[in-house]
């Protein structure tokens, strides 16, 4: 068989290539996706998350390396698995990340990619349902629920944080990020909006798009420096390979696109040979610079029955459950996250470094099943933080998962920062607005002041927000550390792009799905030749005093 384009994973940068390159009737792509289809309802439930990761159906749930600031924790590394990939499990919050993140991009070399340059991709891929301006889109394929926090908790939460003196902002993703909002996310009429519902769904009628589930990729074959083919197993196991005339584009993610280079001879040459693997481009970035964003939760006992506990015992989930069946309203259809806070941790801090968020319910970190009580959470997730890890190869067998480390807390100032924000928390909810609602910090205690103590608690809590990203970082062809250019396209290979969260220099500020499908909305236009969008030079709000001031 032979394509012009193979494109490698149907997650959220895969369905919006597939759906893209298309349009120009000539090209003709196959999309590989190692999971089944996006049939089952629990992905269509915005609240079904827990039930979509507890289950490795459609998730890859990769289990990571000890972690050596971690106690030597393993922890779980969910990926989807099926058409949208962790688009279609993920926490369907949608939150674009600061200017700043992508000014940055541009200043460490990656020439386009500052927020004037990316602003009009944002804005092209979505339909948000808060209202357009010169910041939000009003025609495309994403649909973006506007949050509107009700429920006492999360409404505390915001009056806490005017309490407590810090900003108020109408939409993190526009004009201004820092301060305490809404959550966007992306539901349509109570349903999880993925990438496959937003992008493939739409175009699977085209006859030149051929979408491939239950196959799983082998590794590439090369003709010299230049990618050919790909090999993959089909769903009864069968070998078959497959030849791209134009390009092979990687967007299997941060975890399965530098794994895949790996197994096809790209990355660093000690680890290949190392493992049995033929080296075809010794490029030393492929699988290092890994970021993810950690967090921890503080867990607080409610003084009123205003948790949504009850709602999840089988009585009360069977009434959500014919609720939202009926008429796609009720609990079903939100994310329980309503409420989000983006904030300094210190004066002298350019732009947000933390992100806090509440929810209505408390669960256990560890099987995530809800506290049998009126109890809620508030989460502290370090936006910029120092430490990187890597992927590494297991052996070079295609079957067997990678190695993940991601070193959470190994950079010292990840701890300090770390602290910081369970103390702001701790402030927040000691503002008149929870007086009446918060009651015993369950989790990790009162007693817990000291930084030796609060060390003890990260080192047994600290856990994934699943943002894993940078493995195969952009960056200019004399940086040694990077793998692709400004187009995605692997230095000193002909045939090859990867187009994903793994190719950003650096994670940005808030959850990573917004600004994948940004990157492939991007780079769907360098791969047809087209012309950029032009730039939007729309101003965004700093604090004129952060040097001397925290909030």
């Amino acid at each position: 068989m032979e394509f012009d384009y193979i494109i490698i994973g149907a997650g959220s940068a895969g369905c919006v290539l597939a759906n893209r390159i298309t349009r120009v009737k000539d090209n003709k792509v196959l999309l590989l996706e190692a999971g089944p289809k996006n049939t089952a309802l629990s992905l269509k439930i915005p609240a079904a998350i827990l039930s979509n990761l507890t289950s490795t159906k459609h998730n890859w749930a990769f289990q990571g390396e000890p972690e050596p600031e971690l106690n030597d924790r393993t922890l779980k590394h969910d990926r989807g698995k099926t058409l949208g990939g962790s688009s279609s499990i993920n926490g369907l919050v949608f939150i674009r990340g600061h200017a700043l993140d992508f000014d940055g991009w541009q200043q460490a070399g990656c020439t386009g990619w500052g927020f004037a340059d990316v602003l009009p991709y944002f804005k092209k891929m979505e339909t948000y349902e808060g209202g357009t301006d010169e910041y939000r889109g009003r025609d495309g394929p994403l649909h973006v629920h506007r949050s509107i926090p009700e429920d006492p908790l999360s409404v505390a939460f915001l009056r806490a944080g005017k309490e407590a003196g810090y900003p108020e902002t109408n939409d993190i993703s526009g004009y201004r990020q820092e301060g305490f909002g809404g959550f966007d996310r992306t539901v349509f009429k109570g349903e999880r909006w993925s990438t496959a519902r937003a992008y493939l769904d739409p175009i699977r009628h085209r006859q030149n798009l051929k979408v491939q589930t239950n196959t799983q990729v082998q590794r590439l074959i090369f003709e010299g420096t230049r990618a050919t083919s790909v090999i993959y197993k089909d769903k009864n196991g069968v070998s078959k390979i497959v030849e791209a005339k134009k390009e092979i584009i990687l967007s299997a993610g941060a975890v399965g696109s530098p794994h895949l280079l790996m197994l096809s001879g790209v990355g660093p040459a000690h680890h290949l040979q190392k493992n049995g693997v033929d080296l075809v481009k010794n490029i030393p970035g492929v699988g290092q610079n890994l970021n993810d964003h950690p967090d921890f939760v503080l867990k607080y006992k409610c003084k009123q029955p205003v948790s949504f506990w009850p709602k999840t015992k089988p009585l009360g989930k069977l009434k959500a459950g014919v609720e939202w069946l009926l008429t796609r309203k009720g609990i079903c259809s939100s994310n329980l996250f309503d409420s989000v806070a983006c904030v300094r941790s210190d004066k002298g801090v350019t732009y947000p470094d933390l992100q806090l968020c509440i929810s209505p319910i408390a669960v256990d970190d560890q099987s995530w099943a809800p506290l049998q009580e009126h109890a809620f959470q508030i989460h502290v997730g370090l936006m910029r933080p120092q430490s990187r890890g890597h992927i590494e190869l297991c052996d070079n067998n295609p079957s067997s998962p990678p190695r993940i480390l991601a070193n959470y807390l190994k950079d010292p100032r990840d701890r300090v920062l770390m602290h910081k924000g369970i103390r702001l928390i701790r402030e927040l909810v000691k503002q008149p607005a929870f007086t009446e609602l918060c009651g015993e910090e369950i989790f990790p205690g009162e007693a817990v002041q000291s930084d030796a103590q609060l060390d003890t608690s990260l080192n047994s809590h600290v856990y994934t927000q699943w943002h894993l990203s940078g493995t195969a970082r952009m960056g200019s062809k004399n940086d040694k550390g990077a793998v692709v250019d400004i187009q995605g396209r692997v230095h000193g290979l002909q045939g090859l792009r990867v187009v994903d969260a793994s190719i950003m220099p650096s994670v940005t500020n808030g959850n990573t799905n917004a600004p994948t499908i940004m990157i492939a909305e991007k780079l769907s236009d360098a791969i047809l030749g087209n012309t950029p969008l032009p730039r939007n030079e729309a101003e965004v709000w700093q604090s004129k005093n952060f040097e001397n001031s925290q909030r």
